[in-house]
């Protein structure tokens, strides 16, 4: 009776942090299969124009509301998989967030978020999904990682650590499932043309006004593309490839005071991690205590 019920489940394509960015461009490319793609995210507005995205190139879009830093974000989300009738065969998780400024004055909390989002978040969806896929034979998980992955990152340490944790997991699974016909693919791209330049502050960084900025809808077709093909790693554009390849082979002492100065804080930039001038943001805060 429970094969029976297995057998009417459908396949789908669950992006997690798919209302935005990479996530909602990959969630479009993938639709082109004619596919159901399950679309994962708090908000109900990006959620809907993503949907809207899903539907127009091909795909049927299913919209699921969650907070994944909730313990039980998994066990919701198989819930919500199961009373759809369909089935998790491709999981993409390209949820997360960055923030730019020292690690001793960036909020706790928020830091303590990042790895929450970027890491544990990410680990517990590809552990719950992915025996699924071996056990099937068929399928697998592509996770959204960064060239930030490939080098310590003085001035985003946090972000950069918890890239280098996504390909370092990937690249592991990879290896482990290579000959079961699934699939763990990384890609790590350079800056992205996205909100996430402007909410993290990264796009005021030296560093990243150097790259140039890719399209999200570039990344998702070479990510898209990389994992079918089944590779182990997709670092898409020339400009990408060149820092990986310069950031793998330079010794720390050299490469990491160099990034540390290339995304130094302006002195007018608050030290919070806002991305705002001080006056503007902590530096009212401290006129306001002082006169109180």
């Amino acid at each position: 009776m429970i094969e029976e019920q297995r057998e009417t489940l459908r396949p789908a394509v669950v992006v997690v942090g798919g209302s935005r960015g990479i996530g909602r461009a990959i969630a479009k490319v993938a639709a082109r299969d004619g596919t159901a793609v399950v679309l994962v995210a708090r908000s109900l507005d990006g959620l809907a124009a993503a949907a809207s995205d899903v539907k127009e190139a091909g795909g049927q879009a299913f919209m699921f509301s969650l907070d994944l830093r909730a313990t039980d974000a998994s066990a919701q989300l198989k819930e919500f998989l199961a009373s759809n009738g369909l089935f998790c065969e491709v999981l993409v998780n390209s949820a997360g967030y960055g923030l730019r400024g020292a690690a001793t004055t960036l909020p706790i909390t928020d830091q303590l978020g990042m790895v929450d989002l970027n890491i544990r978040a990410l680990t517990d969806m590809t552990l719950n999904f992915l025996p699924g896929m071996v056990a099937r034979g068929r399928g697998g998980v592509l996770n959204l990682g960064s060239i930030a992955g490939f080098t310590p990152g003085p001035n985003m340490a946090l972000y950069y650590a918890s890239k280098a944790f996504v390909r370092s997991f990937s690249e592991a699974l990879y290896q482990e499932v290579k000959s079961t016909g699934v699939t763990v693919t990384c890609v790590a791209p350079g800056p992205v043309a996205t909100e996430f330049l402007e909410s993290s502050g990264a796009g005021r960084a030296a560093l990243f006004k150097i790259l140039p900025k890719l399209s999200a809808d570039y990344v998702a077709e070479r990510a898209w593309r990389g994992f079918k093909s089944g590779r182990r790693l997709v670092v898409p554009g020339l400009s990408a490839k060149l820092v990986a390849f310069v950031a793998s082979s330079l010794p720390s002492a050299v490469k990491v005071p160099l990034i540390g100065r290339l995304q130094r804080r302006s002195r007018d930039l608050c030290p919070c991690g806002s991305g705002k001038p001080f006056k503007e943001c902590c530096g009212s805060r401290e006129g306001r205590r002082a006169s109180a």
